[in-house]
C-alpha cells in the first residue's frame, strides 16, 4: 500500500496480486491489497480511479477531474481511500472516512471527490503512503505524520485513539525517515541510516520483534540493527525488507491469509533471509549495492521485485528550487518562448508555500534536526539565490509577484516547525528598498500576525537561533519599512489628507509589531543588535506634531512599539502623558537635546519638616488621596522661604535615599558592591509598610521628573519591567558568589565540581544562619556537570525572587501608586536605571561650558580661579559640589547636555569673610570675589562639605 511513483523504465514480475505496477512507459498503477481498488497515474501527472467494486454513486472507472491540471507526482491506495500528491506540494484524499483516514477533519463516512488536506498545507512532503484505514506521510526533513484507524497503534501516538487530521509523529523526531509503508494494520518506517521501525498490529509478527504483541510506538527492529536496509514494504500482514550489502531480502510476519487453516506455515516473528523472488540478473548487478537500484513491493499473499535502469527517477516529489534551476532561468530569460516556460516555473513553486518550506535546505542532512529551534533553511543560500535574482528584474517581477499572491493566503495554524521556513526565507528574497518590496514585506506581516500566540513562539525562537548577521538584516528590513510607513504618515499630516490625524491605520502598525517582536527577542538572547537599529527617527517629528496640537493619541499608539524611540523620545512621551493626567495648561517645548515642561495646572504642596523629615514625608503619603499622585509636586520645607522650582523637590528625594540607605537604620540590606537589596524572608523585617512607601516615593519622583538615588542594583529595574535577573545581575550585588557561580558553570573537569561538594541548599543570612533548600529534597542533591546550569538559575531565581517576594511585592505596588503614569514601561532597565538615579558620571568641564554668570564675565581672575580649583579637586569632592547646587550629586537624564547654573557675584563688601551658597530652586550658585585662590578653595571646601548650598536662599 506504499505510495505509486512514476517510473521511465522497469522490468519485473509480479506473482499474485500487488500495489502498483508499470502498465506502460511512463504510467504507474497503484492498488490496495485486494486489487479491488487502484489508481493509475499517467505521464502527464493526471489520475484516473478504477473499482472492481464501486462504492454507491461511483462509476467504476473515472478520471480524477477534480484535480484540475495539477501535476500529479505520486499516488497511494488504501483499502478504500485514496491520495495524491501533487508537484505543488498539495495532498489531496478521497474515498472511505470511516476512521478519519482522508484527514480532512470530516464526520462524513465517504468522500467522493478529491479534497486538499488542509493540515499539512505548507508541509514540504517527500512521501505519501496508505494502509488498510490509516495514512501517513513523510517530509523532506523526515517528519512523519499519520491519521485515521488507530486501534492497534499504526499511527505510532503512543494510544489506540483514531484520528481525523495529521498528527505529527514525536516520537520519530530526528529519526531522519526517508520511506514510510503501511500494511493493513502495521507501519514500517526507514531512516537514512538504514534502520527500520515497525509499530501498530503484530499479530502476525510482521513488526518483526520476535513477539505477536501490538506496538503503539515506533521500535527499532533489533535484529536488523546494522544491516543498513535500503527498502522496505509492508504487505497486508507481513513486512519485506532489502539489504544491499548483503543482497538479500528479509521477511517477517504471515503471507498465508486466505489459505486453509491446516495449510497456514507458522508466523514468522523476526527477520529471516528468503530467496530471491525473481532474478535480478546482469542488468541489475550494477545497481544491487544500490538503494535506488531494486525496488521491492508487498502483496496480499507474496511480495515481488522490480528492477529499474533510471535510479534517479525513483522519487519524484514536489517541486523545489536549485541553483541548476536558477543558472538556467538566468541563462534562458531573454528568449521570449523560454521565458514562458521559466514564468510556469516560478510560479509552481512561489506560489506554494510548501515548495518555498522544501527549497534552501542546509546540506550534509543537517535538515533533519528541524525543530522549534532549528529551522534547517541554509540562509546563506536563500541571500545567494537573492543576488542572483535581483540582477534579473523580469525574473524578480515574476517571484515577487508570485509571492504577493502567496502571502495572503499562507497558513494561519501550522503544524509543524517546517511550516515556519517560509517566514525565514521570504523576507530576505524581498529585501530591495523600492516600494513595491516594502510593499510585499508588510503583507508578510500581516500574515505573521495572523500566527497563533504560541506560533508566534515558535517564530521568535527560530529568529532568536539565527546568526547575528542575518537577525540583523531582518531588523533592518522592517525598520526600513516601518520608517516608509511613518513617512507617510507625516506626509498625511501635514497635507490633511482624508483620515483621521492621530491614528495609524492597522496595515500601517503591522510592520511595527515585528520590529517590536524582534527587539523583545533581540533583548532575550543578549542584546546581540544594538537598540539604535531599531530606531525610527521620524518618530520625533510625530512626538513634536502631536505635542504641538496637544494631542497624544496617536503617540499611545506608537508607545506599544517602545523599540522605535530612543531614549529622550521616551521621555517625551513620559512627560506628555504626565501633562495629560495632571489635565490643566501645562506647556512644552523642546530643543534638540532636551525636553522642557513648564507646568501651571493643579499642585500638591507637601510639608515638610526637617527635623523631622522622614515621618512628615510618610504622614504626607498616608494622608494622599489617589488624585494626589495626579498633581504636580511643589515641597516646602516648613520654616524656609524658598519656592520649589525643581530644586527643592529633588533635594527630598536625594536626602530621603541618603537617609533611608544609612546603614545600621536601613531597611535594606547592604553588600560590599556598595548596593542594597531587599531582605530575605529569613531576616525577619516586622516593618510591612516600609517597603510600600518607599515604593511610591521612587513612583512620585519618576513622575515628577526627579532622580531618587537609592543604589539599587539593575535587577530592580528588569524586575519592575516584568524582565528576568540573570547571573551578570547577580555578579553586579554579589561579585564573589557571582564569580563562584561561573566558575561552576565553566568547570570542566568532574573531579574538581565534586570535590567542591555542593548541593542545592544556600545559607541565608537572617537572625539565624539558616540552610534553605534550592528545591525539594535539594540537601541531598549534589550539583554536577549534567545539573550545574538548573543550580545556578535556582541561586539567581532565590536571590532576587524567592526570597523577596514579599517586600517587591510591596515596592510594587507603591510604585505604580506613586506614579499613575504607564508609559515608563517603555524604558530599558537601564534607562528607568538612569532616569530614576540620574547619570553617574558627569561630564565636568561641559558643566563648565554650560555655566552663564551674572556679575561676572567668563574672563574675570574670580571665575579662571573658581574653575581652576575645581578641576583639580577630588571626583567625590566635585559631587559633593553637585548636590551643594542642585540638590543631587547626579546630573538628571533630563537635562544631560544642557545642565546649566549661574554663578553671581553677591557683590559683599569683605567677600574673604563669606562662604560661597547656593540655591537649589535656582541654580544659583554665589561666588563672592576672593582676594586669592587659597581662600576660594577653603572656603569652597568647607561649604560643599557642610551642604551650606541645600535650600534656597
Amino acid at each position: 500500500m506504499a505510495g505509486g511513483r512514476r517510473r521511465e523504465q522497469q522490468r519485473g514480475r509480479q506473482s499474485g496480486s500487488g500495489e502498483h505496477t508499470q502498465l506502460q512507459r511512463n504510467e504507474v498503477q497503484c492498488s490496495n491489497h485486494d486489487a479491488t481498488h487502484w489508481l493509475i497515474l499517467s505521464h502527464d501527472g493526471k489520475v484516473s480511479e478504477h473499482w472492481a467494486k464501486p462504492p454507491a454513486n461511483c462509476s467504476k472507472t473515472r478520471l480524477v477531474k477534480e484535480l484540475g491540471s495539477l501535476n500529479i507526482v505520486q499516488i497511494a491506495c488504501g483499502g478504500q481511500h485514496a491520495m495524491a500528491l501533487s508537484r505543488g506540494g498539495e495532498l489531496f484524499t478521497w474515498g472511505q472516512n470511516t476512521h478519519g483516514q482522508l484527514g480532512l477533519g470530516s464526520q462524513a463516512t465517504f468522500i467522493p471527490q478529491a479534497q486538499l488536506v488542509e493540515r499539512l498545507k505548507g508541509i514540504p512532503l517527500a512521501q505519501i503512503a496508505a494502509g488498510g484505514a490509516h495514512s501517513t506521510t513523510v517530509s523532506l526533513s523526515g517528519a512523519v505524520y499519520s491519521w485515521g484507524k488507530n486501534d492497534f497503534g499504526q499511527l505510532g501516538l503512543g494510544d489506540t485513539e483514531d484520528r481525523d487530521c495529521p498528527s505529527y509523529v514525536g516520537a520519530l523526531e530526528h529519526w531522519k525517515t526517508i520511506f514510510i509503508s503501511c500494511g493493513a494494520d502495521h507501519t514500517a518506517v526507514l531512516s537514512k541510516e538504514g534502520l527500520v521501525c515497525t509499530f501498530g498490529a503484530g499479530g502476525a509478527g510482521q513488526l518483526g520483534h520476535n513477539s505477536t504483541r501490538n506496538e503503539l510506538m515506533p521500535r527499532v527492529v533489533a535484529e536488523l540493527w546494522g544491516a543498513r536496509v535500503s527498502q522496505v514494504a509492508c504487505g497486508r500482514q507481513h513486512t519485506l525488507v532489502y539489504v544491499p550489502s548483503l543482497d538479500k531480502f528479509y521477511f517477517f510476519g504471515s503471507d498465508d491469509e486466505g489459505q486453509p487453516e491446516d495449510e497456514r506455515k507458522p508466523n514468522q516473528l523476526i527477520p529471516l533471509p528468503i530467496s530471491s523472488p525473481v532474478n535480478t540478473g546482469n542488468s541489475c548487478q550494477k545497481n544491487n549495492t544500490s538503494q535506488n537500484g531494486i525496488k521491492i513491493m508487498a502483496g496480499v499473499n507474496r511480495s515481488f521485485v522490480l528492477c529499474k535502469e533510471n535510479q534517479n527517477s525513483y522519487l519524484n516529489g514536489i517541486a523545489t528550487l536549485e541553483n541548476k534551476k536558477v543558472d538556467d532561468w538566468i541563462s534562458n530569460s531573454s528568449s521570449k518562448v523560454q521565458f514562458e516556460r521559466i514564468k510556469k516555473n516560478i510560479r509552481l513553486i512561489f506560489s506554494s508555500e510548501a515548495c518555498i518550506n522544501g527549497s534552501f535546505l542546509q546540506k550534509r542532512d543537517k535538515h533533519f534536526k528541524t525543530s522549534k529551534e532549528f529551522s534547517g533553511v541554509d540562509m546563506s543560500e536563500v541571500k545567494h539565490f537573492y543576488k542572483k535574482i535581483s540582477e534579473m528584474p523580469k525574473l524578480f517581477q515574476e517571484v515577487q509577484k508570485e509571492v504577493d499572491n502567496l502571502l495572503p493566503s499562507l497558513s494561519s495554524s501550522p503544524i509543524s516547525p517546517e511550516n515556519f521556513r517560509v517566514y525565514l526565507i521570504l523576507p530576505f528574497i524581498l529585501q530591495g528598498k523600492d516600494k513595491s518590496c516594502y510593499h510585499s514585506l508588510r503583507l508578510l506581516a500581516q500574515a505573521i500576525m495572523k500566527l497563533q500566540p504560541e506560533d508566534l513562539q515558535t517564530l521568535e525562537c527560530l529568529w532568536s537561533n539565527l546568526e547575528t548577521s542575518s537577525f540583523e538584516e531582518l531588523v533592518s528590513l522592517y525598520q526600513r519599512v516601518s520608517q516608509d510607513n511613518l513617512s507617510q504618515f507625516i506626509t498625511e499630516l501635514h497635507t490633511c489628507g482624508p483620515r483621521d490625524p492621530f491614528n495609524l491605520y492597522p496595515d500601517e502598525t503591522v510592520p511595527l509589531q515585528i520590529l517590536q517582536m524582534l527587539y523583545q527577542v533581540n533583548s532575550r538572547t543578549g542584546f546581540r543588535v544594538e537598540e539604535s537599529n531599531f530606531y525610527v527617527p521620524l518618530v520625533k517629528e510625530i512626538i513634536h506634531f502631536c505635542q504641538f496640537f496637544n494631542r497624544a493619541i496617536a503617540l499611545w499608539n506608537l508607545s506599544k512599539y517602545p523599540c522605535i524611540f530612543d531614549m529622550q523620545d521616551r521621555i517625551a512621551i513620559l512627560i506628555t502623558e504626565r501633562q495629560v493626567l495632571c489635565a490643566e495648561g501645562s506647556t512644552l517645548s523642546r530643543t534638540s537635546t532636551e525636553i522642557i515642561l513648564t507646568y501651571t495646572g493643579k499642585q500638591w504642596e507637601f510639608h515638610v519638616r526637617r527635623e523631622c523629615f522622614l515621618q512628615d514625608i510618610w504622614n504626607n503619603l498616608e494622608c494622599a488621596s489617589t488624585q494626589e499622585f495626579r498633581k504636580i509636586l511643589k515641597v516646602v520645607f516648613v520654616g524656609e522661604k524658598g519656592v520649589d522650582q525643581g530644586g527643592l523637590s529633588q533635594e527630598l528625594f536625594s536626602i530621603a535615599a541618603r537617609t533611608l540607605c544609612q546603614p545600621g537604620t536601613s531597611a535594606f540590606r547592604h553588600y560590599t558592591s556598595g548596593l542594597v537589596w531587599f531582605p530575605s524572608k529569613a531576616s525577619g523585617c516586622e516593618d510591612k509598610d516600609i517597603f510600600f512607601q518607599i515604593g511610591t516615593l521612587c513612583g512620585m519622583a519618576l513622575f515628577n521628573q526627579r532622580m531618587v538615588p537609592f543604589p539599587f542594583p539593575r535587577a530592580l529595574y528588569k524586575k519592575l519591567l516584568d524582565l528576568s535577573p540573570t547571573l551578570e545581575d547577580l555578579e553586579e550585588l554579589l561579585p564573589t558568589v557571582g564569580r563562584i557561580l561561573w566558575g561552576i558553570l565553566n568547570e570542566e573537569c568532574d573531579h574538581n565540581l565534586e570535590s567542591m561538594d555542593i548541593d542545592f541548599t544556600i545559607m541565608e543570612e537572617g537572625d539565624s544562619m539558616d540552610v534553605v533548600e534550592l528545591k525539594k529534597n535539594g540537601a541531598n542533591i549534589p550539583v554536577t556537570k549534567d545539573n550545574r546550569k538548573e543550580y545556578v538559575d535556582l541561586y539567581v531565581n532565590y536571590v532576587f525572587n524567592e526570597s523577596v517576594q514579599k517586600p517587591f511585592q510591596d515596592f510594587m505596588q507603591g510604585f505604580l501608586r506613586g506614579c499613575p503614569a504607564r508609559s515608563w514601561k517603555m524604558f530599558l532597565p537601564v534607562e528607568l536605571q538612569v532616569v530614576l538615579q540620574g547619570h553617574p558620571t558627569v561630564d565636568w568641564h561641559l558643566l563648565e561650558k554650560n555655566a552663564v554668570y551674572r556679575q561676572y564675565n567668563k574672563s574675570d581672575k574670580t571665575i579662571k580661579d573658581f574653575w581652576n580649583v575645581f578641576h583639580k579637586l577630588p571626583e567625590e569632592k566635585k559631587k559633593m559640589f553637585l548636590g551643594f547646587l542642585s540638590g543631587s550629586d547626579r546630573i538628571p537624564v533630563y537635562r544631560l547636555e544642557c545642565f546649566r547654573f549661574c554663578i553671581v557675584d553677591p557683590q559683599a563688601k569683605n567677600p574673604d569673610e563669606l562662604y560661597p551658597s547656593a540655591s537649589t530652586c535656582s541654580l544659583i550658585f554665589y561666588l563672592p570675589r576672593y582676594s586669592s585662590k587659597s581662600i576660594l578653595k577653603e572656603k569652597l571646601l568647607y561649604a560643599i562639605e557642610h551642604n551650606e548650598g541645600f535650600g534656597c536662599a
